[in-house]
């Protein structure tokens, strides 16, 4: 069987950097900052205030409404504010500023019995943890266990088919049995018989230490390397060959998937008690020699961690992105602070970075040959650009799924992407009128 989907690009992923580098711990600053909007939906209801005194893994931030997920502190101290500051997305939000006392004396939730445990309280135990998708998106976890349609199957993504971002490799080596723990709890809360755990063939060393570790009914499978294999409606393609209808969400192919680092939280939630306040992080790029992939607490900023990677007066950043670079946000300052779903840092150089100025199409399609969604970007780009945003949307805005292939391989260097997230901010500005 070729674990494998249509389309797509290949592209040079530069892990080489930090895949053999172990995970190790990186000390938190003076200040955090921590977000109250750490995931899709609304942001957390504050539940602090200046002066109050915290510890690791106090609540700090309820969920708001249904579609929310719990904020804790990642260090003990004293909150000093609540500042609005910019995000990695560059989107205005509310932190929690909290002045670190070195104590790092921790709070954890109550014990569970494990051996009684429902699905519904290993879903109600994610809920309370905060634990969200690890890959990036932030969807809140325990509503993808409670799926509207009938699902028959997980999978655990492993494919970390961005370039550069190591640490959930790093995961899948250093805590296999943690991982495929996680995996169990998630199979037992979905009630599922079936669980996949696809990783690209470029990592076939953690591709084994999973099959060493796992259960008779968890399947690891070897996906073939290609961008962008980790998107859900990819992966789900190549390990099951069901296909996501457009515009709805994989539960409705009887399929949920879930991130490697979302299944250790849940490890560390149900079997150690801990609330999501630090994940593992990379921070990579040939602007810094001291790259690395550290367990991070939540709300060390860009500029702490550019300080812990360099050394001085040997800095050589020409672009900084927070997550990969298919998918990452460049940032305009180092002032954003790592969240839940931040998997990587980059501190990139010039040669790394392509700072050619886009020119005018040139109708090669290349971007609709490499589309794994099958869409027409050269048209969308154009729609959004002359303000047609109905005809941005006929030709598949909304269904795409922002990878990037399109502005890879262009010649005209078109910003694409960007022209995708333009439109569908005016898109739900205009309530999708």
């Amino acid at each position: 069987m070729k674990f494998t989907f249509p389309h797509g690009i290949h592209v040079k992923d530069n892990k080489d950097i930090t895949k053999s580098i172990p995970l190790r711990n990186l000390d938190a600053p003076e200040k955090v900052y921590i977000c109250l909007s750490q995931h899709i939906g609304k942001p957390a209801d504050c539940l602090v205030k200046p002066g109050d005194k915290v510890k690791c893994g106090t609540l700090i931030g309820a969920a708001s409404g249904a579609f929310s997920a719990n904020i804790y502190s990642s260090v003990s101290g004293e909150v000093e504010a609540i500042a609005d500051r910019v995000n990695a997305q560059g989107i205005m939000c509310k932190h929690v500023v909290i002045k670190n006392d070195f104590s790092n004396e921790e709070v954890l939730l109550p014990s569970l019995d494990l051996d009684k445990v429902t699905a519904d309280d290993i879903i109600e135990r994610i809920k309370t943890a905060g634990i969200v998708g690890m890959g990036g998106a932030g969807f809140p976890t325990h509503i993808k266990l409670k799926p509207q349609d009938k699902v028959d199957t997980l999978i655990i993504n492993g494919a970390e088919c961005e370039p550069y971002i190591t640490c959930d490799y790093r995961l899948m080596l250093e805590k296999s049995k943690e991982v495929i723990a996680g995996a169990v709890w998630l199979k037992k809360a979905l009630g599922v018989e079936k669980v996949y755990i696809g990783i690209e063939d470029n990592k076939m060393s953690a591709v084994e230490a999973l099959k060493n570790v796992a259960h008779s009914d968890i399947e690891v499978i070897a996906v073939k390397e290609k961008y962008p294999q980790g998107a859900e409606r990819q992966l789900i393609y190549s390990v099951t060959k069901r296909k996501v209808p457009a515009g709805a969400l994989p539960a409705k192919a009887g399929v949920v998937v879930e991130n490697i680092h979302t299944a250790y939280s849940v490890y560390e939630a149900m079997e150690l008690n801990k609330p999501l306040y630090s994940r593992a992080l990379t921070v990579s790029g040939r602007a810094i020699d001291k790259p690395g992939n550290f367990f991070v607490p939540t709300g060390v900023t860009y500029d702490f961690l550019l300080s812990r990677c360099s050394s001085e007066g040997d800095i050589k950043v020409a672009k900084v992105i927070s997550g990969g670079p298919m998918m990452g946000f460049a940032q305009a300052s180092l002032d954003a602070a790592i969240c839940k779903n931040s998997s990587a840092v980059l501190f990139l150089t010039k040669e790394e970075t392509d700072f050619n100025k886009p020119s005018a199409c040139i109708n090669c399609a290349r971007c609709a040959r490499a589309c794994p969604m099958r869409l027409m970007p050269m048209f969308i780009d154009s729609c959004v650009i002359s303000g047609d945003l109905q005809g941005a949307k006929k030709y598949g805005l909304n269904n795409c799924i922002e990878c990037g292939s399109c502005a890879y391989v262009c010649p005209a260097k078109r910003s694409i992407v960007q022209s995708v997230r333009q439109g569908k901010r005016l898109d739900r500005a205009s309530g999708g009128k």
